[in-house]
């Protein structure tokens, strides 16, 4: 099998080979921005591992691997609109760097791309294929709503959160690995368990995140330190402290959330502050590694090839580690 930097390679390459129309530049520039940020293009690495894990051939799992990464990128424009975030990936994101209007309408045709892309998929494998995009697609979808949703709601659940962000996060994580199997010819139970290996990945990937938006440094991971708690964002942070607060500091917790006109800067330290009290990052560490090992405990039982096993292992380790 191909080293880790080898596939983010093949990704880099194919993403510079995907060739755009200049008409109207306005609505393809945004496009091109978004796609040269970088990032880690895990997704499609995944799809790329998936798919040599079963023996497939790398240049049948290409295009469905860059599909996902367009897609990807595609959520994060139209999430920054709706976020209001200022920065991706360290630049600014696209609705400021042009405008809401042309971000949305980029946005669009990325979603379309990425359809293009994954009809380049094998015809044989290209309807099991379409059907699991189209169903991650809509799993993002619907775990971006209930992320909307949950911003104004104080009782959320710690499993109505897990369940969003196994929608809006680990989908994605879980849909791009199952593509990559399914390409490769992969039987049922070995592209179901790997895809529950990507669920719960994602899930251990998205509860650093939230981590990491009150302990990371800033700018650590491109984005605004606080963002989450300033946004209102439901974290795991965030829920676990609702469950946990009591009295005088559940009635300050409520105070902070919603709170339009605190002080972003205040906003953000009393709230960590409320976390340290109830030693809260501690207990997302926890949960982090919990949903970690239940990847793993999907990954052992998998049949493919025991190198892709573990580079899989060495990518989930890594997202779950970065910032520490």
């Amino acid at each position: 099998m191909h080293s880790i930097s080898d596939y983010s390679q093949m990704i880099e390459d194919g993403i510079k080979g995907i060739s755009l129309p200049g008409n109207p530049a306005s609505l393809y520039e945004p496009v091109t921005y978004m796609m040269g940020m970088g990032g880690k293009r895990i997704r499609p690495v995944l799809t790329l591992i998936a798919n040599e894990m079963f023996e497939g051939n790398l240049n049948e799992a290409i295009k469905p691997a860059l599909a996902m990464e367009m897609f990807h990128n595609f959520t994060l424009v139209h999430d920054d609109i709706m976020d209001r975030s200022e920065l991706r990936r360290g630049n600014l994101t696209v609705h400021k760097k042009w405008d809401q209007e042309t971000a949305i309408l980029s946005g669009d045709v990325m979603l379309v791309l990425a359809y293009e892309l994954l009809n380049k998929t094998n015809l044989e494998k290209l309807p099991e294929v379409l059907n699991v995009f189209s169903a991650t697609a809509k799993k993002v979808c619907e775990g971006q709503q209930l992320d909307m949703t949950y911003e104004s709601t104080d009782d959320v659940s710690l499993d109505q959160y897990i369940g969003m962000i196994g929608k809006k996060t680990a989908s994605l994580f879980a849909g791009s690995l199952k593509i990559g199997a399914l390409v490769a010819g992969c039987g049922a139970g070995d592209a179901e368990n790997l895809y529950q290996f990507g669920h719960y990945a994602g899930i251990a990937f998205q509860i650093q995140d939230d981590i990491l938006d009150a302990y990371g440094k800033a700018g650590q991971w491109g984005k605004t330190k606080g963002e989450d708690i300033a946004s209102d964002k439901k974290t795991f942070l965030a829920v676990k402290a609702f469950e946990l607060a009591q009295g005088d500091i559940l009635d300050e917790l409520k105070s902070l959330a919603g709170n339009k006109e605190l002080d972003r800067k205040s906003k953000i330290s009393r709230t960590i502050s409320i976390f340290n009290k109830l030693s809260i990052n501690g207990k997302a560490e926890d949960a982090r590694d919990s949903y970690f090992n239940m990847a793993l405990g999907c990954l052992d039982r998998i049949e493919g090839r025991e190198e892709g096993k573990q580079t899989l292992k060495e990518i989930a380790g890594t997202l779950i580690n970065r910032g520490r």
